[in-house]
């Protein structure tokens, strides 16, 4: 069972789809408010909170000048510690040692703590390839594996999902996959809860391989670390003879101490908590205790190309706290699944394009453009990424990926846009034309807005996609100039020809001063 992202339609398509969702639009307004709330409250706390994001922010970029050394010296101290260290290029790499190490040691199924890197690299799909099946065993990831649905959130896999639904999976898809919902099972989230955890604990007791991610791995010590809320992580990490552990070369600290600062802005980012109920920390191998065998796979796949993006380079800051989700409106109303990969929300439209290039794929190259740039997203990132400068600099480089040495259509409009720029006479004539073709369409075609305010009902011709969406004012019957000459700068009273457009004949002057706007 699972989904999968191949395939997914470009940005404004998927989110057309989801807009029409109204279950889906309740769910994520309800779940993303929550957080929010629940995150505002704790960051409050801290007196020093944007010193903590200044400092990780610092932090990351010291690693990333010199990624190279550091990762020597993480490569260095796991071996130290009795760990194996495998470097993957991409996804066909990291998915081939997995599978390798699972075949070596003869088993069918492995269980997983939430890892957002084996969603990249598609595991779960390349391990089914070889007749192994891989257990999620985060309640929001069994919840979407269950359903053969798609993660829709960083932090919350099944946010788009709301309790009755959750039952209805359990009921009709747990008994397929190993011991049954009970057959009473509420809508309650303890009795949700309570069925999901009989069902894992068989597997967590019978699995001899475990897959992990990491949030943070330490070079001088070679510690990884995961941080979790439910304890699964811990079992994972603990219960199996062999842990491979899928690391992105970007989850890399120089040193111990820095889990200081990351410790307290990611579960206040991420889950509104002041810190994680599980904090899971291992170095290499321990005799008698733990894995006797550890592998930690080290992922490039597209990091080194981000890594030489001057730009771009500051989402591989990212730790994956997914607050810019919970405070994006294009988010809260179109979900995860439009964004088409694994990496929803405002981080994943710069990720994404970032990672795999843009310029070949439609879905990829819509990213970029979903966003009003508001520019929230910077403001909740605890370590500082600027989503929107990123944003903005990732459709340059679709736009510049599509020239093909022919002007296209923006092309031109820009160019005769910066000629009447040029020149004043050209933009006054410019002016006089324009404000008498947009009294012509509104005398034909308005309507009243909220207020009493006229728009004009529908433009033809390509226009007609911008008014279908979108209010455009009806224009004022006299340009700006117009009024400026007309009442002296605004010090005189506006005259009768400066008054706005009502789609009728005006038959007294208005008594305010200034334009209509």
């Amino acid at each position: 069972m699972g989904a999968t992202f191949v395939g997914m339609p470009a940005f404004p398509q998927a989110a057309h789809t989801a807009l029409a969702d109204t279950q889906l639009r309740a769910n994520l307004a309800h779940a993303t408010s929550t957080i929010r709330e629940k995150r505002a409250r704790v960051v409050a706390e801290v007196e020093h909170w944007e010193e903590l994001r200044i400092a990780g922010a610092a932090i990351k970029d010291d690693m990333l000048a010199r990624l190279d050394e550091h990762l020597l010296t993480l490569e260095a101290s796991l071996t130290a510690q009795g760990a194996i260290v495998h470097w993957a290029r991409d996804a066909a790499d990291a998915c081939e040692v997995v599978a390798r190490i699972a075949m070596d040691h003869e088993v069918s199924e492995v269980v997983k703590v939430k890892s957002m890197a084996t969603q990249e690299i598609e595991l779960n799909e390349a391990l089914a390839e070889h007749g192994i099946s891989a257990w999620e065993t985060d309640l929001a990831e069994l919840i979407v594996q269950l359903g053969d649905d798609l993660p829709s959130h960083i932090l919350v896999p099944a946010i788009h999902r709301n309790r009755s639904e959750i039952r209805e999976i359990f009921r009709s898809r747990m008994g397929s996959a190993g011991r049954p919902a009970p057959e009473d099972l509420t809508d309650d989230p303890a009795a949700l809860a309570g069925a999901a955890r009989l069902h894992l604990r068989e597997k967590f007791l019978r699995a001899k391989v475990a897959v992990s991610g990491a949030n943070f791995a330490i070079a001088e010590t070679g510690t990884l670390v995961v941080v979790e809320s439910e304890g699964n992580g811990r079992m994972c990490l603990t219960l199996p003879e062999v842990l491979i552990s899928v690391v992105g070369i970007e989850k890399v600290l120089p040193r111990f101490a820095d889990l200081d600062v990351f410790l307290q802005l990611l579960p206040r980012s991420s889950t509104g908590e002041r810190m994680n109920p599980y904090t899971s920390m291992w170095t290499g191998v321990t005799p008698g205790d733990g894995p006797q065998e550890v592998h930690v796979v080290l992922l490039d796949n597209g990091r080194t190309n981000v890594l030489a993006d001057e730009v771009g380079r500051q989402a591989l800051r990212c730790i994956r706290c997914s607050a810019c989700l919970n405070v994006c409106p294009v988010y809260e109303r179109t979900g995860g699944h439009a964004y088409g990969s694994v990496y929803p929300g405002p981080i994943g439209a710069i990720l994404n394009p970032l990672l795999r290039g843009v310029g070949h794929d439609k879905q990829l190259d819509s990213l970029p453009y979903a966003s009003s740039l508001c520019g929230r997203c910077y403001e909740v990132c605890p370590v500082l990424i600027d989503i929107p400068e990123v944003l903005v600099h990732l459709r340059s480089k679709v736009v510049d990926a599509h020239r093909d040495g022919r002007p296209g259509a923006q092309d031109l409009a820009m160019k005769a846009t910066s000629l009447l720029f040029a020149n004043p006479a050209r933009m006054g004539l410019a002016v006089k034309a324009s404000s008498v073709a947009n009294r012509v369409v509104a005398a034909f075609s308005h309507r009243t807005l909220p207020g009493g305010r006229l728009a004009i009902g529908r433009l033809p011709g390509p226009g007609a996609a911008w008014t279908d969406a979108r209010d455009l004012p009806a224009p004022p019957r006299d340009s700006f100039r117009a009024w400026w000459k007309a009442t002296d700068g605004g010090r005189n009273e506006a005259p009768t020809t400066g008054a706005p457009m009502t789609g009728a004949p005006v038959t007294e002057a208005p008594t305010t001063k200034g334009p209509a706007r």
